[in-house]
């Protein structure tokens, strides 16, 4: 619970603090606009030095959202990522992790 700290004001009807622990925090709703659209997950090596990147595409959310969902992402399978453009990309082949985990999060995932 945050600290309230008091100060002189004349004000008849101080606000009130705003209710910050009634109100849980909705990891998913950064991304939660994707809708029935699948979301396609497939491994690629070409022009990376041969080095195998598992790339997701398809993800309907702004880039706030792609950046929240790659943050989930990497931290539950405790590997780097990044964003670029529309796709999201995960190093290593990580296909049926990926698949696990979005289907958990209520998308309709599939390899593509």
């Amino acid at each position: 619970m945050a600290k309230v700290r008091r100060v002189y004001s004349t004000d008849p009807d101080p606000e009130k603090p705003a209710e910050t622990a009634a109100t849980p925090h909705d990891p998913a709703g950064p991304w939660a606009v994707q809708g029935d659209r699948p979301v396609l997950v497939r491994v690629e090596r070409k022009g990376r030095g041969g080095k195998t990147v598992t790339v997701i595409r398809g993800v309907q959310s702004p880039a706030a959202g792609r950046r929240a969902l790659l943050k989930h992402l990497k931290s539950r399978l405790g590997t780097g990522g990044t964003v670029k453009g529309d796709q999201i990309e995960i190093q290593g082949d990580q296909r049926d992790r990926i698949l696990l985990l979005l289907e958990e999060l209520g998308f309709r995932a599939r390899q593509g």
